[in-house]
This record gives structure tokens, C-alpha cells and sequence, in this order.
């Protein structure tokens, strides 16, 4: 075991109406560790770098490999994912926050339950009735599901919703993880049956694809690497021919 130690200095707060403050520890330090092994070690011994006795810190994560989303928060300053964020890469102390763009529930963890209304509010499933066997549905050109399964990397984690400055609580702006999923479900051959409806919602309504301000925050912040900025100028695209299609009216159904 070495003596080497590492500093980290954590965000915390009671519950969403109590005020943050911050909390020193000091752990022993392992040969590759994440922040996730970090927090679970203070969970293990929560005593902080003064040697008092508190509470382990609250935050979230399930799959612990970059799959599930979970376990976003802000480390040194930065949107991204604690699983794969690694100690020996890490500047010391290293400063652990929850992500501001979203309601803290406790500590680290947050209520991202704005960008999953998003998602509901576009539609961003693939809508099939019933659990009967319809058969084989059409097949998708090659060309485009090789970037169409860059878009179904999402694993909605929120990292892209932190970076961005349009999205706070005094916008609506849905974000660009919503956009990124109605350029990839109407994409999709059967989901493309609700194309204009997603699209409409993104022209309509508040906090739509107008809100936009293309910093391009997100794709650099995004830990899946997804073209997210290649999607939101697709359906700017995608927009107008709508706008000119309910304008002069269309037979087309795509």
C-alpha cells in the first residue's frame, strides 16, 4: 500500500433547499483508480481531511463503464463521467461538483428529469402497437445507419446539457441531446411516420431548435463523441423544408 494520498475536495448540500458548501478528504491512494472508486472509498470511511466523522457523499452510478449515463458530474471544472475519469490524470485536489443545469437532489446527485421530458416532448422512440409479429420491417441504406449509430450512442447522461449555455433555468431550451434524438428516430424507417410532428414541435413550440445559440460546447463536451452540432445543422435543413411544406402544402408524406 503506498502513502501517497489523494485530495479531493466535494460539493455537497442537505437537500435542494439547503445551501452547498464545501467538504475536504483525504483517501489513501491505489494504482489505478477512477473518481468513482475515490467516492466509494469515502462511502466505505466518511471522515473528512479534518478527521471528523460526516456523512458519505451522495452520487450516482450503475453501470461504472461508460454505458449508463449516471454517474455525470463536474470534475475540475469540467461536464463528464466519473467512471472514466481517472485518478493519476486528474490535477489534485481534485474539486467534485454536481452539474448546475440540472435541480440538486443531495451532494453530487441531480435530478435530470428535464432532459427526459425533452425526449417525451419529441417523441423520441420508435412508436410500434401492440406485441404481435409484424414481420421484418424495411431496411435502412448502409450509408445511413452507419450515422444513425453514432446518434443511438446517447446514453443521455446530461454532459452536453451542462456545457451548453442555452441551457439554464431561465431557458427552455430543450438541448441539444433531444435534437440529436429526432434527427436519429426520424431517421429510422418506421419511426419516420411521426417526422413532421417531432419537427414541428422543434419549430413551434418554446425552447425549440431556434434556441440554439451553436457554441459547440456540447460536442466537444459529449464523452460518446457524437456529431451533435452535424444534427442540429441537419434539422435546420429539415425545418425549413417543413416550414415551406405546411406553407404551400405537399402529397408527400416524408
Amino acid at each position: 500500500m503506498s502513502e501517497k494520498t489523494i485530495q479531493l475536495v466535494i460539493k455537497r448540500q442537505v437537500d435542494q433547499n439547503s445551501e452547498p458548501y464545501e467538504e475536504k478528504f483525504s483517501i489513501p491512494y491505489r494504482a489505478n483508480m477512477n473518481v468513482i472508486s475515490a467516492l466509494m472509498e469515502i462511502r466505505r470511511n466518511p471522515v473528512n481531511a479534518n478527521g471528523d466523522e460526516t456523512t458519505a457523499v451522495a452520487w450516482d452510478a450503475s453501470c461504472l463503464e461508460e454505458v449508463c449515463g449516471a454517474c455525470s458530474m463536474i470534475i475540475n471544472g469540467k461536464p463528464r463521467q466519473s467512471c472514466t475519469a481517472l485518478i493519476d490524470q486528474l490535477e489534485q485536489p481534485i474539486k467534485l461538483e454536481p452539474m448546475h443545469t440540472f435541480p440538486v437532489m443531495r451532494d453530487l446527485t441531480v435530478d435530470r428529469s428535464r432532459m427526459f421530458d425533452s425526449l417525451k416532448r419529441v417523441k423520441a422512440w420508435v412508436p410500434i402497437d401492440g406485441t404481435y409479429d409484424l414481420g421484418p420491417g424495411p431496411r435502412m441504406p448502409e450509408a445511413k445507419r452507419q450515422w444513425a449509430y453514432e446518434l443511438s450512442k446517447c446514453m443521455t447522461c446530461g454532459v452536453c446539457l451542462q456545457a451548453c449555455p442555452n441551457v439554464n433555468s431561465k431557458s427552455e431550451f430543450i438541448g441539444p441531446a433531444a435534437l440529436s434524438q429526432v434527427r436519429l428516430f426520424n431517421a429510422h424507417p418506421t419511426g419516420a411516420m411521426h417526422k413532421a410532428e417531432r419537427l414541428e414541435t422543434l419549430m413551434d413550440g418554446e425552447g425549440g431548435l431556434s434556441n440554439c445559440g451553436n457554441s459547440q460546447n456540447c460536442v466537444q463536451a459529449c464523452p460518446k463523441g457524437i456529431p451533435l452540432t452535424t444534427s442540429i445543422a441537419a434539422l435546420n435543413r429539415e425545418t425549413t423544408l417543413q416550414s415551406f411544406k405546411n406553407f404551400f402544402g405537399t402529397d408527400h408524406t416524408a
